[in-house]
């Protein structure tokens, strides 16, 4: 059964700690997982737990369907994929291997006892198979850019022309091109100063020239432009006198060694760095993406992270406001990344994200061993601190620094000092700006296998499948193959058909005809806000016995009107069929074609009645189901705090009854007083974050044996008793209308349906249209 917590959105953390006993206690530790969108940061030296604790953010995060994309400088992450439902020993092995060797164990009986404790660790923080098996039912993937390790991405697509609503915002935009300019100088050794440095400056014009002029950079395309650039001045120097032509061809150099380098081959290939994709399956569910950079270099390093956080933001800024967590971007040891005094290429695209990400649903999560790591302007803009065991002096006074002001009721200065310094492994201090004081806990048994980091062929072994599939091509039939003997001289075709021939660089000169025609088809409905033009480059290959022009068999190729009009001299053709040759200027092929177009061409679109919500032209069926889920999650954010309005009500009208009922006992002990107070709190803790429902049967039994204690107490029993009725009955209550809620606002439970919209026949236009000779 699915625990209250997760219904009501809440991230299971874990429990409560004592801090006079420093024991955890039955209290669950939960937080709102719309508070991450305030951002947070784990802090605590080596062994202190931070890995334990990212993960189960991560894992809370897939579970209640938020994507996550985590960059992993260590390989630790990659432990999210090792997870395993059925606690097969079998399944333990591969990765207890090593580990057992090492202490001269057998393997199987090792990954026996690791399983059965994995199990059982997972069993006793109360989390059953059913949530195990829900997480691993999510799509994981590990990906190592520039390595054939995991699943191969291509990162060059990074430097394609950002979105609209980046180049539009000039502030945006300048982060983007000056920390892609600057990561693309240091991959070839370059350490830029974009105030100084003549590279950077050169680069910057070129990078935005092409982005203005809607082209998408490529390394190649880099080269040619560095050496012959399409401007003749950068301000009012001429080119030659600010950089001069034997400096440019050095600077190409440097990336035609890059381009030309065997390892670098690997940053070209495999998925698009598309953030949409990498967030969600094609039916809208949570994935994760975890980049594993320890094998890279620093400067890769650098270049991959910059380029990646760029692509983040790109995405970001064209996604709609909201209140809710739409998704995490989670980067393990921030070290370098984010530092206070320098200003690496990746630094300004993440105090971007830090400032402006909490308007778009995105939370960001970084993790780090010292606070010193971190820049001060960044301090400002994480809502939530997950402080674990610190050692050095400097580190404390920083975080107790960090803390500000009034530390909190519950800890003074000179307590969480001394507790920082002596505290247990996977035991964090939690201060959010969300919670009323600062909470100490100790963090859940996770769920997934925590091995340590992967090694390259571990890596291998675990994205195989993904790897194989990445590796299928789609072979296409060649439907213009022709019998060469039919082939002859050249036919004459009347001077009202244009004619076009395709370059021919082997020089066979042995031509096929087709009919290719240019054509735009516009989807226009002003009160949908859809003003959709598509532009359409058909081929239809022509056969000398047909006897009709069937443009449903034509298929899209790239334009032909550039391809010269004079055939070479010693060319040979197919035999144009009668139909065309008595088509003068091929009308009747255009008015078929605009027919085809009218009855072929639509804009399919998707739409649901309840909530009402429509497509966007292009829109995925994934993407539309996210952006679905999401309005669902604002109404469902809103019912949520009228529960807290209506069901606050009721708790309080409970702790009045109990109040009264506790004036009734005279000379009760302490304990039992504090007993039945917490259980009156505890009925709908859940709701509010603060402690789990579990502790409400324990508490009243506990209350209940102290009363039974006195006889003279039979009336107060029997009140308590009928209290104890009404809390369970609020509970049952409660979780009936957090069913209701839950099942209303589920994107699964919402019909959706495709529709199209075919355009107007006034709307379609046919600009060219003539023989198209290719190349047999």
């Amino acid at each position: 059964m699915q625990k209250i917590y997760e219904k009501l959105g809440l991230f299971y953390l874990g429990k409560d700690v004592d801090k006079e006993t420093m024991k955890a206690t039955e209290a669950f530790t939960l937080l709102k997982n719309k508070n991450f969108t305030t951002h947070a940061a784990i802090i605590g030296m080596t062994g202190s737990g931070k890995t334990g604790l990212g993960v189960g953010i991560i894992e809370e995060a897939t579970l209640d369907n938020i994507p996550s994309i985590i960059i992993d400088p260590k390989g630790d992450m990659g432990n999210l994929c090792l997870v395993d439902s059925t606690f097969s020993a079998k399944n333990f092995e591969p990765w207890v291997e090593d580990e057992a060797r090492g202490k001269e164990k057998n393997v199987s009986d090792y990954a026996k006892s690791i399983s059965t404790m994995w199990e059982e660790g997972i069993e006793s923080w109360e989390q059953d198979s059913d949530r195990v098996a829900k997480l691993q039912a999510a799509r994981k993937t590990i990906y190592t850019p520039g390595s054939s390790a995991g699943v191969a991405i291509n990162v060059m697509s990074s430097l394609e022309k950002p979105p609209v609503e980046v180049m539009e915002d000039s502030d945006t935009f300048t982060s983007y091109l000056k920390s892609t300019t600057v990561s693309l100088l240091s991959l070839v050794g370059i350490d830029a100063d974009p105030l100084e440095s003549k590279e950077y400056i050169l680069l910057a014009q070129i990078i935005t020239k092409a982005w203005i002029n809607d082209e998408d950079i490529s390394i190649e395309s880099l080269i040619g432009k560095i050496i012959k650039p399409t401007f003749k001045k950068i301000g009012v120097l001429p080119l030659e006198d600010f950089y001069s032509q034997d400096s440019r061809f050095k600077l190409a150099t440097k990336f035609n060694s890059l381009l030309a380098s065997p390892s670098f081959s690997q940053w070209l290939q495999g998925d698009s760095l598309d953030i949409q994709k990498l967030l969600y399956d094609e039916n809208g569910k949570a994935k994760i993406a975890i980049f594993s950079i320890s094998h890279l270099n620093d400067n890769e390093r650098m270049f991959f992270v910059t380029l990646l956080l760029n692509k983040y933001i790109a995405w970001m800024r064209r996604q709609s406001g909201t209140s809710a967590l739409k998704t995490l971007l989670y980067m393990d040891e921030i070290y370098g990344y984010f530092p206070p005094t320098k200003n690496p290429p990746s630094k300004e695209p993440m105090l971007l994200l830090l400032k402006q990400a909490r308007a778009f649903g995105v939370g960001v999560v970084l993790s780090t061993q010292n606070p010193v790591d971190l820049d001060y302007k960044g301090l400002s803009n994480i809502g939530t601190w997950f402080i674990g065991r610190l050692q050095t002096t400097q580190d404390i006074e920083r975080v107790i620094d960090g803390l500000g002001g009034k530390v909190g009721s519950s800890y003074d200065k000179s307590e969480i000092k001394t507790l920082l310094a002596n505290l247990e492994k996977r035991t964090f201090f939690l201060k959010s700006a969300h919670l009323e004081d600062i909470r100490l806990f100790s963090t859940r048994w996770v769920m997934s296998y925590l091995k340590g980091p992967l090694k390259r062929d571990e890596i291998n072994r675990l994205m195989q499948d993904q790897k194989k599939a990445q590796n299928i091509e789609i072979e296409t039939v060649d439907t213009m193959i022709q019998n060469k003997s039919q082939l002859g001289e050249y036919q004459h075709i009347d001077d009202s058909i244009l004619q076009y021939f395709e370059l021919d660089l082997s020089e066979t000169n042995e031509y096929v005809p087709s009919l290719g025609a240019i054509a735009k088809v516009n989807f226009y409905n002003q009160r949908k806000g859809i003003d959709e033009e598509r532009d359409l480059v058909l081929f239809l290959p022509l056969d000398k016995n047909q006897k009709s022009i069937d443009w449903d068999e034509a298929s899209e190729d790239e334009s032909f009107e550039n391809y010269p009009h004079i055939a070479p001299s010693k060319a040979k053709f197919q035999v144009l069929p009668k139909i065309v040759l008595e088509d003068k200027g091929l009308k009747k092929a255009i008015r078929e074609l605009k027919e085809s177009l009218y009855r072929g061409q639509s804009l399919e679109l998707l739409r649901c009645v309840s909530p009402k919500l429509e497509s966007k032209v292009g829109e995925s069926v994934s993407e539309f189901r996210v952006r679905l889920q999401d309005k669902l999650n604002d109404k469902k954010e809103s019912e949520i705090e009228k529960l807290q309005v209506r069901y606050g009500k009721k708790e309080k009208t409970l702790l009045d009854r109990l109040s009264r009922a506790k004036e009734r006992v005279e000379k009760e002990a302490s304990d039992s007083t504090s007993s039945i107070i917490e259980t009156g709190i505890a009925v709908i803790g859940a709701l509010f974050g603060r402690t789990s429902p579990t502790k409400i049967s324990r508490a009243f039994k506990k209350g209940s044996n102290i009363l039974k204690e006195r006889d003279d107490m039979s009336r107060a029993e029997e009140r308590m008793s009928s209290i104890q009725e009404d809390i369970e009955a609020l509970e049952y209550e409660l979780e009936d209308a957090i069913d209701v809620m839950n099942e209303k606002y589920n994107v699964d439970n919402c019909e959706i349906e495709t529709y199209k919209m075919k355009p107007r026949k006034t709307d379609i236009d046919v600009e060219l249209c003539a023989v198209v000779w290719r190349i047999s």
